[in-house]
Formats: C-alpha cells, sequence, structure tokens
C-alpha cells in the first residue's frame, strides 16, 4: 500500500517536472515581465514622487510668503528648479506617464497662481493685470491639454506639438533649454516682484510711512506693508519678529536686476500662452466641424 503511495508522488513529481520543462525561456521571462508590470505602481514613480516634493515645498512657501521673503523665495525657487529634475528622470528610468504630465502641467499652474494672488493683495490698483495672467494662464494650458487629449489621442504627449500649426509652440515644446529658459524666468519676474514689494518704496510707497497703533488694527490682509506683529508674535525678539523687522529692509538691488533681466522672456511666454490658446481652439473647432459632417452623412 505504501509502495502505491510512492509511486502515485513519484509520478505527480515527473509530470510536475515536465510540465515545467515545456516551458520556454521566451516565456518564462514574458510571464516575468506581467507580473512585473502587475506590481508597478504609477503613484510611486520617481518622477511622481520628485512632483509631490514640488507640493510640499509650493505649500510651505506659501506658508512663509506674507512674512518671510528670505525662506519663501528660497522654497519657491527650489520647487520650480525641481520642475525640470522630474522630466530627466521620468526619461531616464523610462516612466513617462500622463499622470505625470498632468501633475506636473497642474502643479506649474496652481504655483504661479498663488504667487500672482500674493501680488494682487499687494497691490491692489494692478491686480487685474495679476488676475488677468492668472486667467490667460489656467485657460492656455488647459485649452491646450484638452486638445491634445480629445484630438490627439489619450496617448498623446501635450508637448508633441506638429510644427504645421505652429512653428512657436513647436519650437517652445521640443527645445528643452528653451522650454526651461522661458519657464524660469517666468518664475523669476515674479519672484523679484514679490522681493520688491518688501523692498522697493518705488512699488510700494507705504514702505517708508511709519505704522500707527490705528493701521495696525486695520491693516489690509496679505499686505507686506501693513503686517501685525502683535497679533501674530507676543515677543518682539521671537525669531519671527525679527525675521518680519528684516523683510521691510530688504536690498532692492537684486530684484530689480533679476525683474529688469526676466521681463523680456516673462513677456515672451505670455505671448506664447496666447498663441497656444488661440491654436488650441482652432484645433478643437476642427474636430467639431469633423463631427458634424460625420453626422450629417449618417
Amino acid at each position: 500500500m505504501s509502495a502505491t503511495r510512492r509511486q502515485k508522488a513519484s509520478l505527480a513529481e515527473e509530470s510536475e517536472d515536465a510540465g515545467n520543462s515545456s516551458v520556454s525561456p521566451s516565456e518564462g521571462a514574458s510571464a516575468r515581465e506581467e507580473t512585473k508590470e502587475r506590481k508597478e505602481n504609477i503613484f510611486l514613480f520617481t518622477p511622481n514622487l520628485i512632483g509631490y516634493s514640488r507640493v510640499f515645498l509650493t505649500f510651505a512657501s506659501l506658508y512663509y510668503m506674507p512674512l518671510h521673503p528670505r525662506t519663501c523665495s528660497f522654497l519657491y525657487t527650489v520647487s520650480c528648479l525641481l520642475d525640470g529634475l522630474d522630466g530627466y528622470a521620468a526619461r531616464y528610468f523610462n516612466q513617462s506617464t500622463t499622470f505625470g504630465a498632468v501633475l506636473d502641467m497642474v502643479t506649474d499652474r496652481c504655483t504661479t497662481a498663488c504667487l500672482l494672488v500674493f501680488l494682487s493683495s499687494a497691490w491692489p490698483r494692478w491686480a487685474i493685470i495679476f488676475q488677468g495672467l492668472i486667467s490667460l494662464d489656467m485657460a492656455s494650458h488647459y485649452m491646450h491639454m484638452y486638445a491634445t487629449l480629445s484630438m490627439g489621442g489619450a496617448s498623446q504627449s501635450h508637448k508633441k506639438v506638429d510644427p504645421s500649426r505652429s512653428w512657436i509652440m513647436y519650437q517652445y515644446y521640443t527645445s528643452k533649454l528653451v522650454l526651461f529658459i522661458c519657464c524660469t524666468a517666468n518664475e523669476a519676474f515674479f519672484i523679484g516682484l514679490y522681493l520688491l514689494s518688501f523692498s522697493s518704496p518705488t512699488l510700494s510707497p507705504s514702505l517708508l510711512q511709519p505704522i500707527s497703533d490705528s493701521q495696525l488694527s486695520s491693516a489690509q490682509p496679505g499686505s507686506p506693508a501693513h503686517p501685525e506683529p502683535a497679533s501674530l508674535f507676543a515677543s518682539p525678539w521671537s525669531a519671527g519678529a525679527l525675521e518680519m523687522a528684516r523683510a521691510n529692509k530688504l536690498e532692492s538691488t537684486w530684484p530689480w536686476i533679476i525683474t529688469g533681466i526676466s521681463f523680456p522672456i516673462m513677456a515672451f511666454k505670455q505671448f506664447v500662452n496666447v498663441v497656444q490658446m488661440v491654436n488650441a481652439s482652432k484645433w478643437l473647432a476642427e474636430g467639431d466641424l469633423a463631427a458634424r459632417r460625420a453626422n450629417r452623412k449618417k
């Protein structure tokens, strides 16, 4: 009886070995690749992790934005520089994804919009200009992304532009150097304006005016010229109070230089936004006309 059991077990092992030996090496490699693909987590790709760190740095810079220009500018600048690193990581690790592209674009748009909102509060008379820039930036990139995905297909990247549609857009998105310079200079211009709101009496005359007790109680929220130290920092010798005291004594030379050098490139970037929005509108209209023609033929 025991011998019969051993024979059955031996036959089962032989059949299992035969089944395994029938799988070719290529099929085994394919199975391993399929298993690896099933285990991939898009949200934990290296470029996406860099994108999450940009979101964290942006929130940190917004926290320091009203009263700590040095800290805010540093965090904001690091977040912007990481914008170039995530694209390099995506190509290096072969981890380019639609989610990563959208995350990158949304982070860029929200980061710039938050800074422009602060500038609107710092200079209310010019708020309509900053609001217009926010609207143009959001509308241009949303329409371009939507047109690319709806007309070009879900696998189409928004950075792959047909030169026959727009030579300017093709050069803007094809040359990594041009794209990096335009985006960096655009952010540098607004960072320079942000620093000037703390340091330039020419742009912010209220920096020269002493703040009375009555003004403290009616200070405009978000205005660097009218902080409320008493309500925020109980001790005038706290680190926050000292930083705020130094804030209004920033040297304006470098902010003026940064703003002046980056202004032409920033203006070109806004022109590109207009071209991008117009071309996306035309592309969507072409799709509408094609759909209407197809419906009439039915």
